[in-house]
């Protein structure tokens, strides 16, 4: 009985050990994107991989918020990216006084009012429902920007693009530029939504996820915390849609943004781990690296002799049976395999 006693608080203490370690991880991981990555990345590595996977991860942790904490299905993340991008291009037009920083503000607040109002029929349908709902935002928003010219300040080619990107008076245009501002971006708006999931206004979305009739009888106002998850998870992608747009590709139509493009989200959520901060940058890492692993290795193999329609063709059905695998195996997806196994090689010495 005694060595049951001592093995348990053993256990106990190495399992505290083990939360307290993700201290110095997060510090590490600053530093490496701070610091190393910008300083040995090449100008391909920034601009072509790193940049983009960080603006996916905050687009997977804006949807993340809404499905993965709050239990409502969305297919509308592309027109709320795209409704971001589209704002934050006029406000440079029409506004260029306003600072970079409070332009992407006032977009994602844009982007907040509109899928607030997208919402709204979440207080009276649910799973299924509200998915086609999402869906119908998304061609709704994608119709509205393609009719209305004034979007786009009605330039021929249908696309947005600033004239340049300035952080108050210093040029911001350049890769290291580009890159700072959006994983300083990244990271800030990582710790609001850490600390937003720890506040009683994440425990209510996770209670309404759990059993939205139950948290009704405790007391939370379901519909109110549902318009708020809308608002938070449209804001996030509203930003993330101009961070794509202009720190990213420099020029963006509504192409950009299209269905294919809220596909991808929800595969980062559901391949990295719903319900889990990390899961979406660990998604948008496997959602980008993934098809450069295929095509290295198959151009390895065959010396470039396979057909890049096939190859594409290829990409789809692995992450088609991947998505499949985790729904069914696996539905917290690679952050709950990652933390199973770290649990276990915590307390491997004593496990029999």
């Amino acid at each position: 009985m005694a060595v049951s006693s001592v093995a348990t608080n053993t256990k106990a203490q190495l399992l505290s050990f083990s939360e307290r370690r993700p201290r110095w991880g997060i510090a590490l991981l600053l530093v490496t994107l701070l610091v190393i990555v910008p300083y040995f990345g090449s100008e391909y590595w920034l601009d072509a991989i790193i940049v983009p996977l960080l603006i996916l991860s905050l687009a997977g942790l804006g949807l993340n918020l809404l499905t993965g904490y709050t239990g409502q299905t969305s297919l509308g993340s592309g027109g709320f990216m795209a409704v971001g991008a589209f704002s934050t291009f006029l406000f440079g037009i029409h506004a260029p006084f306003i600072p970079l920083p409070l332009a992407l503000v006032g977009a994602g607040l844009i982007a907040a009012v509109v899928g607030l109002l997208f919402g709204l029929p979440s207080s009276r349908i649910k799973g299924f429902y509200l998915m086609v709902t999402s869906l119908a935002a998304q061609f709704f928003l994608e119709w509205v920007f393609l009719n209305f010219p004034w979007f786009y300040n009605y330039s021929s080619s249908g696309t947005v693009s600033l004239p340049h990107l300035a952080l108050f008076s210093l040029d911001i245009g350049s890769t290291a530029g580009r890159y700072y501002l959006t994983v300083t971006i990244v990271i800030v708006l990582t710790w609001v939504a850490k600390n937003l999931l720890q506040s009683h206004v994440g425990r209510s979305w996770m209670a309404i996820r759990d059993m939205d009739t139950a948290a009704a009888v405790i007391g939370i106002p379901v519909h109110r915390y549902k318009n708020l998850a809308f608002a938070i998870s449209s804001f996030y992608l509203g930003i993330a849609g101009a961070l794509w747009a202009f720190a990213y590709l420099g020029s963006a139509g509504i192409q950009s943004f299209g269905i294919n493009r809220s596909f991808q989200i929800l595969f980062i959520i559901i391949i990295g781990g719903m319900g889990s901060i990390e899961g979406n940058f660990i998604g948008a890492a496997f959602i980008s690296l993934l098809p450069l692993a295929l095509d290295y290795v198959v151009q390895s193999v065959f010396a470039g002799h396979v057909d890049a329609g096939l190859l594409q063709n290829v990409q789809k059905a692995i992450f088609g049976f991947l998505i499949i695998w985790f729904l069914i195996k696996e539905p917290d997806g690679i952050a709950r395999l990652i933390r199973n196994a770290k649990e276990r090689i915590a307390v491997w010495p004593l496990r029999f």
